[in-house]
């Protein structure tokens, strides 16, 4: 299917309310929800989960009162769709107050204080991954007001959650988690998702650069693609739900996203759950780490501000990142050692379940196994579904990817929503800061320029031989063979 047929889930306003709100029952037990989101392939929407909780009153304005004029840092990015992605690499950054930012909002013909370079028909602003622990380090009850334990996750509340606040347009570029599910509260305003399965990773061109750890890049703008550079992005089943207040959609491993705000002002709260193949992926994420950061400060000792994302702020040297590597794979032994055997298969002979012996061989399978066989896990959902009014499946979507340059930012996305109606900190966090982006190499430039290689033929350059060495797909067999090479 191409990345346009379908239909637009409908999760407005109207779905998923009933009669249970009103009583007060929620449709799930929190044993229930965590065994759908722990067995579900596929992106679905929760409804009548929250009406409860606290922290639906997290609005920008109750925020900006609760945090009494303290500094956050915003992202500021444009308005006008390219066909390029806006990575972060490429946007400059404001420290501001959430009062600031609500009367930039509000109030466009303001010509004072930290936005005052900002046109609000130009610009956006987005304070994103903004960890609760921290924002709210001297109000620490507040994070009771996140009640996770609801989706069977206890002990889980804001304290390992994350805070996303942003302006019309605001989003982040289309990217996979290396690590974890999602689940993503949206308290104020709408926001539009647009997802893509793990299968067609090959059509989102995915890339490490610029190197984040835990984030897997596209290429592609999906709003609005050059499908002359990237022709089978065509071919990538695009999937896109309007998520509104009061809703929590769930996102599967490895699913891509691409998540822009359709309102003048939203507020999310999401919490990263961790996964069993995540002992394998931190393995993974080392060995990329290590090969992103020796060929790209080799190309350039004296600047990481073109490659490096401004979430990573620990040091690059390949000393340090060998240690990392080395503690990775011996925490990945560490996590085993803890259990001598591992239920891996319901073999019934008998009448008796069998509990199998584990090797490192073993628990790769399981791991493989696990997050690549997705169509018998379709097949057994469509013998028991879960989905109802109260968990409305993400289905392919009709929509259309723009043109032309502006075109889906220009809409407030009225009519993405039907006529009735982010361990935490991706599990190994860092802070954000600001870094100015240089978009080429010089010394690329100059290595091409004095190539002998005709015309006709394409210069390789650093990050082309990069984008081979650290694909997710290459990177996943190299880890296995690092781990089965090891005897501990």
């Amino acid at each position: 299917m191409a990345a346009g047929p379908g239909t637009t889930t409908d999760t407005g306003p109207a779905a998923g309310t009933g009669e249970k709100e009103d009583e007060h029952i929620k449709p799930f037990t929190p044993e229930k929800a965590k065994e759908i989101i722990m067995s579900l392939q596929q992106p679905a929407v929760f409804c009548n989960m929250v009406f409860d909780w606290p922290a639906q009153h997290w609005t920008a304005k109750h925020l900006s009162e609760v945090l009494h004029g303290k500094q956050i840092r915003f992202r500021m990015g444009m308005k006008s769709t390219d066909t390029v992605p806006q990575f972060e690499t490429t946007c400059s950054y404001v420290e501001a107050t959430l009062e600031e930012f609500l009367t930039w909002n509000w109030d466009c013909s303001s010509i004072s204080g930290p936005f005052t370079d900002y046109d609000y028909s130009k610009f956006w602003a987005y304070a994103d991954y903004k960890y609760v622990a921290s924002l709210f380090e001297d109000k620490t009850d507040i994070f009771q007001d996140v009640i996770w334990s609801d989706f069977g996750f206890h002990g889980r509340n804001g304290r390992e959650s994350t805070l996303w606040i942003g302006s019309l347009g605001a989003h982040t570029p289309c990217h996979l988690d290396s690590y974890g599910c999602n689940l993503v509260f949206q308290v104020q305003g709408r926001k539009r998702w647009h997802l893509f399965p793990p299968e067609d990773t090959p059509f989102l061109y995915p890339t490490r650069i610029p190197y984040e750890e835990s984030s897997v890049f596209s290429k592609v703008n999906v709003v609005n693609p050059d499908l002359k550079r990237f022709p089978q992005f065509q071919k990538a089943r695009r999937h896109v739900v309007t998520l509104s207040p009061g809703q929590v959609l769930f996102v599967p491993r490895h699913w891509w996203h691409y998540v822009e705000s359709v309102d003048p002002v939203t507020v999310s709260i999401n919490s990263w759950i961790e996964l069993e193949e995540d002992h394998q992926a931190r393995v993974e994420e080392a060995i990329t780490r290590t090969l992103v950061c020796a060929l790209k400060t080799a190309e350039d000792p004296h600047s990481t501000s073109a490659w490096l994302n401004p979430t990573e702020v620990e040091e690059t040297s390949h000393e340090v990142n060998c240690r990392y590597l080395n503690r990775a794979v011996s925490a990945f032994f560490d996590h085993y050692r803890t259990s001598k055997t591992v239920e891996t298969q319901a073999l019934r002979t008998n009448g008796e379940y069998v509990k199998k012996e584990l090797s490192v061989h073993n628990l790769m399978e399981v791991e493989q196994t696990d997050s690549q066989n997705l169509t018998s896990g379709t097949v057994e959902q469509q013998a028991a579904s879960p989905f109802g009014p109260d968990l409305v499946p993400v289905q392919p979507s009709s929509e259309e990817p723009s043109s032309g340059r502006g075109g889906i930012l220009e809409n407030d996305g009225k009519d993405f929503v039907a006529k009735d109606g982010e361990q935490f900190e991706k599990l190994h966090c860092t802070k954000k800061q600001r870094i100015m982006s240089k978009h080429e190499n010089a010394t690329v430039e100059q290595t091409a320029s004095n190539s002998t290689m005709a015309p006709s033929q394409t210069f390789i350059s650093t990050d082309d031989l990069l984008d081979c060495l650290v694909n997710p797909q290459v990177t996943k067999i190299v880890a296995q063979l690092l781990i089965q090479g090891r005897n501990w």
